[in-house]
């Protein structure tokens, strides 16, 4: 629970943020507020954020800033309050300037314990997680006051996620269990969400999903939690129970589970997982209220994926020529093209690769990606840019997710489409599923 209320200096700095006072840069340096007192406002914003006031970003920024000031101009005398050292910490983990950090602690006479704490959130900052590991073995976050333990178990669980992905999960749920509520809680809820595929966890993955859909869905992080959702459930299919799945989808609101469905049906059908291809697309089909989605392309387009990368793709050729293609993104449009001609390429009686046979479709045909998003989402303040690069193309909540605009794909070239029998276990299916994968990754993933 934060105490910022009782604080008359930075209750009044946060009300005039909140208010969009001109005069809110002046009243922050005129009470000359403590160090803690200025990180405990910019917790309080941080935490509105993660609730989904997006209005305060502005506020964030502001307060990184004038917390920033604070922290250089403070005398070393000031970190002798265990209050004002442990807000030093807790603003580097906020995100902080790492030079600020270090120059600071490099003034201060401190105790082994702290000097190496410290240590280990600078090497944090800067990308280092080995010297993250080393400096933080000793500490126990349950053993520090709730506020710093929380940012402590949050970054020593994402620098063990690589190596020890157990710790790292466990890690996270004392971050949560220690600032619940925070923007803490949907750091952890989120990272481990991505964990739990590689866990084999498909109960935690439904657990943590449902809570972080049921509080954080309007962060401005949760497209990150998009993408990680979407590649648990296709990564975990057969461990999930899909009506457990649906209860999820089901608190979005409509919009949002459609994006979701159609996301999951684009990632399964590129993977061969027809029945879950199949599942998602009826479920993106259905919508709600009476609201069909029948006439979205992408459906056909998704479900005709499948078939190509299962092997009963002559009868999804003429599925696909039907496609309205001026009512898909510039990346499904390249990506119909290539489907169609996979398909072509396996339902021809020229073996894949024959000399004699037209040149299948080569992913080395496709010209380069380009992005282009039109709303970005700002950059997670847990999460410094050396140490785990936020992926670029995201957008403010699932919702806005943005198609990836990507230019054109040549006309492929014409190929024989003479019928010939494909099983999914024959080496023109392998190879098909292979190149649109590939060509997937070429385009920028799944449509944001």
């Amino acid at each position: 629970m934060r105490l910022v209320a009782t604080l008359s200096g930075a209750a009044a700095l946060v009300a005039l943020f909140a208010a969009g006072a001109p005069g809110a840069a002046r009243a922050a340096e005129a009470p000359a507020l403590e160090p803690y007192q200025m990180v405990r406002c910019l917790q309080l914003v941080q935490d509105r954020i993660a609730a989904g006031d997006l209005a305060s970003l502005p506020m964030q920024r502001k307060l990184l800033e004038l917390t920033d000031q604070r922290m250089r101009s403070a005398e070393p005398g000031e970190f002798s309050d265990k209050k004002n050292f442990r807000a030093l910490l807790i603003y580097a983990m906020s995100g902080g300037n790492p030079v600020t950090i270090e120059q600071v602690v490099s003034r201060l006479t401190l105790e082994e314990a702290d000097r190496t704490m410290a240590q280990g959130v600078i090497d944090y900052l800067r990308g280092k997680p080995r010297g993250t590991i080393a400096a933080l073995a000793a500490v126990e976050p349950l053993a520090q006051t709730s506020e710093l333990g929380a940012f402590l178990a949050l970054v020593k669980g994402s620098v063990a996620i690589t190596e020890t992905p157990e710790t790292a999960v466990e890690l996270f749920d004392q971050a949560r269990l220690l600032a619940p509520g925070t923007l803490v809680e949907e750091a952890a809820l989120r990272r481990s969400v991505g964990l739990a595929p590689r866990l084999a966890d498909g109960g935690r993955f439904l657990r943590n999903s449902t809570q972080y859909v049921r509080a954080y869905l309007r962060s401005p992080y949760a497209s990150q939690f998009a993408d990680a959702f979407v590649a648990g459930v296709v990564a975990l299919n057969g461990q999930i129970n899909l009506d457990a799945l649906a209860d999820i989808t089901a608190m979005m609101d409509a919009e949002q589970e459609k994006v979701v469905y159609l996301r999951i049906a684009r990632r399964a059908a590129i993977d061969g997982l027809t029945e879950l291809s199949a599942y998602a697309s009826r479920k993106a089909e259905q919508g709600r209220d009476g609201q069909r989605n029948d006439a979205d392309p992408r459906t056909q387009l998704y479900s005709g994926l499948s078939a190509v990368t299962s092997g009963s793709v002559e009868e999804m050729l003429g599925k696909l020529g039907g496609i309205d293609r001026e009512k898909l993104s510039k990346g499904d449009r390249a990506l119909l093209d290539a489907a169609e001609a996979v398909a072509s390429e396996v339902v021809s009686s020229v073996p894949t690769g024959s000399p004699t046979g037209a040149p299948p479709t080569d992913i080395g045909d496709l010209p380069p990606a380009s992005i282009d998003i039109d709303t970005a989402a700002p950059a997670d303040p847990m999460v410094p840019d050396a140490m785990e690069p936020v992926p670029e193309a995201t957008a403010a909540a699932p919702a806005t997710i943005r198609e990836p605009a990507v230019p054109a794909v040549a006309d492929p070239a014409p190929i024989a489409a003479q019928p010939a029998a494909a099983e999914p276990g024959d080496p023109r299916i392998i190879d098909a599923r292979r190149k649109l994968e590939a060509i997937d990754e070429l385009l920028g993933g799944s449509p944001k």
